[in-house]
This record gives structure tokens, sequence and C-alpha cells, in this order.
């Protein structure tokens, strides 16, 4: 397993589209609306394997998985600098949340997510981040079903697109793990947010221990306890411990950029810097200036 994220970091990372141009009106993170396609040549320049796209409310009516024309113009663009796009980040769904809302917009709700389950199984993007934090977190057992209700109604359209479900929680991870286990289907994993995390408190054994064979996809990140997100290795993730929990758990998923911003007009150096750190964790190293050992 250790060999397996070495060779990962030898071929690159991903990263969570916008991080590679300055962020548009005064937003941390949205579908860079006037740069995506700068952004996807720019990810290539730093040797990135590729995107995972941010398909949300701020970008609707410029992101080109919206119209048949611009998914071609996409595929294109990927395949001259010779990137993917991993998943999909549908953060439309922290703009309007499924939860707590009228069963009319639920099911329109519901409606648009299945058009994105198809989208992505025409682009041949293999999983949609789903996320249940900040404006759209579970917020109570009634809630936490009226999700599972909702996920079991579009799991036939992620089967017949062949695109897994990614769900990003706040959940602690006893009450996530009761989530998961009413949702025993192969394409319902848990995206691991190791920021988040971090800023709520949990601990990598605990989360992996309640759910770690059902981890498909990892976010790098590091935030302070209770605080926002700083740059790798300043913060209070425990990143000995989470590369531990993926050897023990054998996670053999992707890693995906979702580090903090450095300063505007500075954002591929920075992100090619972020990504040599991240690269050398997987390898085994702390990220932090004397680089001792983890393995």
């Amino acid at each position: 397993m250790a060999d397996f994220l070495s060779a990962y970091a030898e071929g690159g990372l991903y990263t969570m589209q916008g991080r590679l141009s300055a962020p548009e009106a005064g937003r941390f993170q949205s579908f860079p609306r006037r740069h995506w396609r700068l952004e996807i040549e720019r990810a290539a320049q730093i040797g990135l394997r590729g995107i995972e796209w941010i398909y949300d409310l701020y970008g609707e009516g410029a992101n080109p998985i919206e119209t048949e024309e611009g998914r071609q113009e996409l595929l294109c663009l990927l395949k001259e600098h010779e990137i993917a796009v991993v998943s999909v980040c549908a953060d439309y769904f922290m703009d309007r949340p499924l939860l707590r809302t009228s069963a009319g917009e639920r099911a329109a709700l519901l409606e648009r997510l299945e058009w994105l389950l198809a989208v992505c199984g025409e682009l041949g993007v293999g999983r949609v981040v789903l996320p249940f934090v900040d404006a759209s977190s579970i917020r109570s057992d009634a809630e936490r079903a009226e999700v599972i209700k909702a996920l079991r109604q579009v799991l036939p359209s992620a089967e017949r697109h062949a695109v897994e479900l990614h769900l990003e929680t706040d959940l602690a991870p006893d009450t996530f793990q009761r989530l998961l286990s009413a949702l025993e289907h192969p394409l319902v994993r848990v995206n691991y947010d190791a920021g988040n995390s971090a800023s709520l408190g949990y601990l990598p054994a605990d989360e992996f221990a309640a759910y770690g064979s059902r981890v498909g996809s990892v976010h790098i990140k590091d935030r302070q306890h209770g605080g926002s997100t700083v740059e790798l290795g300043q913060g209070d993730t425990d990143f000995r411990s989470l590369r531990e929990q993926l050897i023990k758990y054998d996670y053999r998923g992707d890693f995906v950029l979702q580090v903090a911003r450095g300063e505007p007009g500075d954002e591929p150096r920075w992100l090619a810097e972020m990504a040599s750190l991240a690269a050398q964790w997987l390898r085994g190293f702390a990220l932090n200036d004397d680089k001792r050992a983890l393995s």
C-alpha cells in the first residue's frame, strides 16, 4: 500500500477547480467562469493529473458541462492537454440544499442531480462529490432519513451511468456510519476531507474505524481546529495518522488538492508548491520543515 501512495505521488495529484486562477466575486471556491479554459492549460503545465470540476449556482450559464457544445469543447481541451476531469464537486447542492425545502423543490433538485449523473456518464467522469456541510449540513435524525430516501431515489440513475456518489458530511464518525449502513450500495462512497475533519476535531483513526472501507476519494486540506483553511502543514490535520489509516484500509482512490489559496496572481506557482508538499506526504514524509519520516 505504501508503494501505491508513492506511485500515486509520482503520477501527480488532482486539484479542485478554481485554485489555478484568482478567486471570482470574492468567492473562495467557485466555478471559474472567466478562466476555466486557462485552468486546464495550467494544470497540465504544473504536472497535475487533472481537475475535480465544480458545478455550482455561480457558474450557471457559463459552465461547459451544461450544453452539448460545451461538453465537446471540454473533452477536446482535456485531450489536447492530456489531463482528466476525475470528478464533479456538486456545490450546486450547497447553494440549493436537498434539505429544509418543499417536496416540489426537492423533486426538482433530485431531477437536477440525475441530469448531472447523466452528464458525468457522457463525459466519462466516474464520481460526483455531494456535499452535506455548512448550509447543506444534516442536522437531525429526520434529515438523515430524508437524505437516505433521496439518495435511494437517484441510485438507479447512478447505476445506469456508472457514476459513484461520494458523500462529504460533517457528521460525527458513528452518525455517518449509521447513514452509510442504510445505503449499502457499491456506488455510495465517502469523500474524506482531511481539513474539515481536523476543524471538527475528528480523529482519522476513529473515522476510518467507522467507515474506512467506504472511503472512495480524499480532499487534501489543512485546517485549524475550529478554524479556517491554512497552508499544508500549518494546521491541525493529523497527516501522519491519516496516512497510517490509508495504508491500513488499503485505500486505492484519488487525491484532490483543496488547499488554502496563496496570493492572487500567483496561483500556478503556489499550487505547484502545495502539490509537491502533498506528494512528499504520500511518499512518507511529514508536512513540516524538517521532513521527519512517517514510515
